[in-house]
């Protein structure tokens, strides 16, 4: 007879009934990664098809949200971690398995090319700041000669503008899909484990960019672009969650008792009438009406689409930690 030992962390109570170890500050992060990679690759496609003058936020300013949106995540993800001070060994090596390696390197890139990306235009979308740096060093020089870097910067990232967004464009799809990769990695939980995972993170965080532009732009032109491309995005999300959902009810039987958490269990609600009702149709739906010429203000779409971005991101994350391979 063989003798079988289990160890168990029964009485942990981040670990029974369910895994709890990561709170609110997971799912602000993806959220607020995925936007900010979105944003890169919006700006970057207008930049390349030369649209400032009809795209005047997207090409002009939208770029300056990221790196603070992504500064925002990194706080929240900052606040979860266990132990702080450690958190530079992320940079002092790099595990070709790991996607939180690729996770923290990628981070480490974007951030540098989102302010590169911001200088490209920075003359046009922030005229009177730029001005004000200009005349403050040329007053000024001796106390203000540390900003001739930034005359440099600025010179030279005009120059390789297209340079600079064909470089954003890949790393902005590299965060997006990581975001999601990070949770489908997770093989110990069957409801993220999909490799559909990543591309719906993409979709949707270059979808909560669109909303950001539709917010923030006052030219109708510009509105009624990127609210037809969101709602072609929106339709790309929905195809992507039929997929997700088909491919884990053709799964094993952990990924069909898993999936059951938004089919009947207790995310359902969440999933269906929130995220998917409120955060993914109702705003698809204001958004064609206002193509077709009714009332009705951009805002109230564009929200909806936001809600339904973060919503999606706490409905995966929660569900995923529900989720098990064995129930003991």
């Amino acid at each position: 007879m063989m003798e079988v030992t289990i160890t168990t962390n029964k009485m942990n109570h981040l670990v029974d009934p369910n895994l709890h170890i990561w709170g609110w500050e997971v799912p602000v992060y993806l959220f607020l990664g995925g936007i900010t990679a979105g944003i890169l690759i919006v700006v970057s496609f207008m930049l390349l098809k030369d649209n400032e003058e009809k795209s005047h936020v997207v090409a002009n300013r939208l770029a300056l949200l990221a790196p603070v949106l992504l500064s925002l995540g990194m706080v929240a993800l900052f606040i979860d971690l266990e132990h702080r001070l450690y958190v530079w060994r992320f940079y002092t090596t790099f595990r070709f398995t790991s996607p939180m390696s690729w996770g923290s390197w990628i981070l480490l890139i974007v951030y540098p090319i989102s302010f590169l990306l911001i200088l490209t235009t920075f003359r046009k979308g922030f005229s009177k700041a730029s001005l004000w740096i200009d005349a403050c060093i040329q007053s000024k020089p001796r106390i203000w000669r540390y900003l001739r870097v930034y005359s440099w910067l600025l010179d030279f990232s005009e120059k390789h503008r297209r340079l600079i967004a064909k470089t954003a464009i890949p790393f902005g799809i590299l965060l997006g899909i990581y975001t999601g990769i990070l949770l489908s990695s997770f093989g110990a939980r069957p409801f993220w484990n999909s490799p559909i995972m990543g591309p719906i993170f993409l979709v949707s965080g270059v979808s909560t960019a669109a909303a950001l532009v539709v917010l923030f732009s006052k030219d109708r032109e510009e509105i009624e672009f990127f609210t037809r491309v969101d709602i072609w995005l929106i339709a790309g999300e929905i195809s992507l969650l039929i997929l997700f959902i088909t491919g884990m009810l053709s799964s094993s039987e952990q990924h069909l008792k898993a999936i059951q958490l938004i089919l009947g269990g207790e995310m359902t609600t969440y999933f269906w009438i929130f995220f998917f009702g409120i955060g993914l149709l109702l705003p698809a739906f204001l958004e064609f009406m206002e193509l077709k010429g009714r009332k009705i203000p951009g805002t109230i779409a564009a929200s909806l689409v936001l809600f339904g971005g973060i919503l999606l991101r706490f409905v995966i994350v929660e569900a995923g930690q529900v989720s098990t391979w064995i129930g003991y």
